[in-house]
């Protein structure tokens, strides 16, 4: 996009009603994901309410993971036809209604449906949609800070809602003396309830950024796969894939630190788990700065630099002796947090200048989504290789060092793309 079209696709909104829609898509983002992903607070209450096992959940999210791989660029055609809005409000009323018949711990058969439409509700009709919305409400020179307010925002959102949500659960089984599945439904039908809320306040608060019927008839004139071969041949599409590529590699090496940490620095759970937590509320902290610091300065060349950073902290954790204090660990991980989410909060922001033009952002978002989400397909298998062919601690910082490598790649990417405009 170029900064004219940029400009004045938003001309008749205020920054007022901008960053209204902006906080609408904040808290969206924020409450269609953790109901879908329960485990990550409740992972044994949910096998103890439905009565499965923890490899039959395995299955449902893995089934969960194909989905979201394989609508991908389905999602990013569906938003370059279809008004966000539109999407979105369809994604939080059809994740609803799918979490209220999740609600009655129906039987394993059924949540395998129930995932399967999650997987459509939050990937297919959604994710394109929310990242081409953002892009397109923000100015030329808002980019960054529009995604980092998303990103660290809907890590709030999800903060604060895990806690309410544990409050209520806490409170159910232990002040009302209810089992684990009476207060596990509550908990649900919080999440299902604020879906089912911002279901109709997405649709009538968000712009309808709805194509026009000549943008829609040249889109149909040229044709898909013609769409397709064109962003192919644009090198900033590449180039903004590789950016968010190896940075989401940065961010997925966090997933490691509480394993690392607890089995290579003698550390008791409970304090791994302050580490961990701690690093979570870097979230929102490290992307809305890195978003106004991008536009103040430079989008790219301020990515590029937190991905050297990032790398470094990353390859400095995995060098760490043993006898390291636990203060400078917790300091080493608490940088690494704050760098990789900084990095999350730029990293789509580069679309701006990838190239690709409003007409098929979407088809963009969902090819270079394609790519840059793949580590979560082949990092667990190179982390779990590492650490059991070499001896814990040399196989971590294998694995980190090959972390930190791709972040440098992803930094001479992101200064490429400097170039470009």
């Amino acid at each position: 996009m170029n900064q004219s079209s940029s400009a004045g696709k938003q001309a008749k909104l205020s920054m007022k009603e901008r960053y209204l829609k902006l906080a609408v898509l904040v808290v969206v983002a924020g409450n269609i994901y953790p109901l879908i992903y329960l485990r990550q607070n409740f992972e044994v209450s949910l096998l103890d309410a439905f009565g499965i096992t923890s490899a039959q959940l395995g299955q449902n999210y893995a089934m969960l993971g194909v989905i979201y791989t394989i609508t991908y660029i389905p999602s990013g055609w569906l938003a370059d036809r279809v008004s966000p809005r539109v999407l979105m409000s369809l994604s939080l009323l059809m994740a609803g209604l799918l979490g209220a018949w999740f609600s009655t711990f129906p039987s394993f058969a059924a949540t395998q449906v129930i995932f399967a439409g999650w997987g459509i509700a939050a990937g297919l009709t959604f994710w394109s949609a929310l990242i081409k919305a953002t892009a397109v409400l923000a100015e030329h020179n808002e980019q960054g800070r529009f995604f980092g307010i998303l990103e660290g925002g809907r890590g709030l959102i999800e903060a604060i809602l895990a806690t309410i949500a544990v409050a209520i659960f806490a409170y159910a089984t232990t002040s009302v003396g209810q089992d684990t599945a009476q207060g596990l439904q509550k908990v649900i039908w919080m999440y299902v309830s604020f879906m089912l809320i911002l279901a109709p306040v997405s649709y009538f608060v968000l712009t309808d950024h709805a194509p026009s019927s000549a943008t829609s008839h040249d889109a149909t004139k040229q044709g898909t796969a013609q769409e397709l071969k064109t962003l192919l041949s644009t090198p900033g599409v590449w180039l903004c894939a590789v950016c968010i590529l190896t940075g989401y590699q940065l961010y997925w090496a966090t997933y490691s630190f509480s394993a690392y940490l607890q089995n290579n620095f003698g550390m008791t759970a409970v304090a791994v788990g302050a580490i961990t937590a701690a690093n979570l509320w870097m979230r929102p902290i490290g992307a809305a700065i890195a978003g106004f610091t991008g536009d103040l300065l430079n989008l790219e060349k301020t990515l590029a630099y937190l991905m050297i950073a990032c790398s470094t902290a990353l390859l400095c954790l995995g060098l760490l002796p043993v006898a390291t204090g636990k203060l400078i660990v917790l300091a080493v991980v608490l940088t690494m947090g704050l760098f990789s989410f900084g990095i999350r909060g730029l990293y789509w922001a580069t679309i701006e200048h990838s190239g690709v033009s409003t007409k098929t952002m979407g088809l963009a978002i969902g090819f270079i989504s394609l790519i840059g989400y793949a580590p979560h397909i082949y990092l667990p298998i190179l982390n779990s290789y590492l650490v059991t062919e070499f001896p814990e601690k040399l196989g971590y910082a294998l694995y980190f060092g090959s972390i930190s490598a791709m972040g440098l790649i992803g930094a001479f990417a992101a200064f490429l793309l400097a170039r470009k405009h």
